[in-house]
């Protein structure tokens, strides 16, 4: 897991229902925390592009749903800029499951994947089928 250049900004609580764009049979997950994340007393942890976070399935496949696994942020609704100005948004919120190094479970991601999550996670980035 390499470092991110941009400053992401951190706009998914804990208790965020996201979509989750892979084939591992999950179609919603909520956020229950942040991996590494650094806050203050009381402060509800946040996610932003390219941050693991601990989920609970909360809609799939039988098998897949109350379980508690490991995903990645891959988009966010909330814009971001990278240190060429661009700014960057996409239409929703998403992550992809991954195991405890950061290895996707599915074979195939859904939609595009931001380059900031594609060059921390390597392999999400060999898996995605187009990266923005």
């Amino acid at each position: 897991m390499r470092g991110i250049r941009s400053k992401i900004p951190r706009a998914l609580n804990a208790g965020a229902k996201i979509e989750c764009v892979d084939n591992t049979g999950a179609r919603t997950v909520e956020i229950i925390s942040v991996k590494k994340y650094r806050g203050v007393k009381n402060r509800m942890p946040k996610g932003g592009i390219g941050d693991m976070c601990v989920v609970s399935v909360k809609k799939g496949t039988p098998e897949m749903r109350k379980q508690i696994l490991y995903a990645v942020i891959v988009r966010q609704k909330k814009e971001f800029r990278r240190p060429d100005g661009i700014r960057v948004a996409f239409e929703d919120n998403a992550v992809v499951i991954v195991d405890d190094k950061g290895i996707p479970k599915g074979t195939d991601i859904k939609g595009p994947v931001a380059r900031e999550a594609a060059e921390r996670f390597p392999k999400i980035g060999t898996t995605a089928s187009m990266i923005v």
